[in-house]
């Protein structure tokens, strides 16, 4: 860890004193959560939480920890995000693992598990789900768990985003969570009928994706980001073949960009879905587009 200029060389490397130069050092680099950065990644060289850190702020740091946590947060420096140095991201309450094989999932996609929970309320004990796009398995895992007598099968084109998803899986006791490779709809087993999809698919325009953040666009994987010229090229084709795989009244709800819901809306609508709904996320943006068939 570089030597902090105002500091004398022969202080000790306290939690408090790291997490102060830490913080500082990434929020002059433009770190909007740098204080939290700094806390979240001294809590995992040190294995305590937050409270324990503030609990123990006076004791200095051994030479391995501070070398551990240097490069950790030199790697932050360099714009590689936190879920991915610390290896875990909670989503629905539960602690996902998530890799750069992964999109890192973000609170506003809890959004599109309530809306299939509260869509399918009615078939609490028998639903069918069908989770596309599935990443880490965020939302095939979250469904699967607060319905454990659905049987929820996640799918993805990356192998890599499968392996991370069966792990999930695994870990988080989603016993009625099967995961399979296909490229959207190709590869599901023909005669199968769904009463809920979900998706969260590449929704950013393809010329958008060089201006996000460095920690996005440098590190999470493309694959999951990019959505076609006007970020709506895997959500039209969602929407289109949905009907043939939705049992009588089933549910389709697809993640959209901030912005994008009207002309979602209007898809389901040409789609011939009913009762089509946009739900808020927690910024207040429509986030999830929803509808049934008759």
């Amino acid at each position: 860890m570089t030597k902090p200029d105002v500091e004398p060389q022969n202080e000790p490397w306290t939690i408090r004193r790291v997490i102060a130069w830490a913080s500082g050092d990434l929020r002059k680099r433009g770190a909007s959560s740098a204080r939290l950065d700094a806390e979240l990644l001294l809590g995992k060289v040190l294995g305590i939480d937050r409270v324990g850190l503030l609990i123990d702020a006076d004791r200095p740091l051994t030479r391995d920890e501070l070398a551990t946590y240097r490069e950790l947060h030199q790697r932050r420096r360099a714009g590689e995000p936190v879920a991915y140095l610390l290896g875990v991201r909670e989503f629905y309450g539960r602690p996902f693992r998530v890799d750069p094989r992964v999109l890192i999932p973000r609170p506003d996609t809890e959004i599109l598990v309530e809306v299939g929970l509260a869509r399918t309320r009615h078939l609490a004990l028998s639903a069918r789900v069908l989770d596309l796009c599935t990443g880490s398995g965020c939302v095939a895992v979250s469904l699967a768990c607060e319905r454990p007598t659905s049987r929820v099968l996640g799918i993805d084109i990356s192998d890599g985003a499968l392996a991370v998803a069966r792990e999930n899986a695994l870990r988080l006791g989603a016993v009625n969570a099967g995961f399979l490779r296909s490229d959207l709809f190709a590869g599901v087993p023909s005669g199968l009928r769904f009463d809920l999809i979900t998706a969260n698919p590449p929704y950013i325009p393809d010329q958008d994706v060089a201006a996000l953040q460095i920690d996005i666009r440098g590190y999470e994987p493309h694959l999951a980001l990019a959505g076609g010229p006007d970020g709506l090229a895997f959500t039209r084709s969602i929407v289109a073949g949905a009907p043939a795989l939705l049992a009588g009244g089933g549910v389709l709800a697809v993640e959209v960009e901030a912005g994008k819901a009207g002309e979602v809306a209007e898809l389901f609508a040409a789609a011939g879905f009913v009762d089509v709904t946009r739900s808020l996320d927690y910024g207040g943006h429509e986030r999830v587009v929803s509808g049934a068939l008759p």
